[in-house]
């Protein structure tokens, strides 16, 4: 996860999700709707996590 990827997951963290998939870019949209900390915090978990 390149140092770009972390500040476009804390400026607007639906767009760091956007090449994820639809799943987690709809729950990273929803949790940032309601609250930009739980929207930051499920863009960082969703870059993080790898793709087996």
């Amino acid at each position: 996860m390149g140092c770009f990827r972390v500040l476009l997951a804390i400026i607007f963290p639906p767009l760091a999700v956007l090449d994820k998939g639809c799943g987690p870019l709809t729950i990273t949209t929803i949790l940032t709707l309601v609250g930009w900390v739980p929207g930051v915090i499920a863009a960082i978990i969703f870059c993080t996590k790898s793709d087996d």
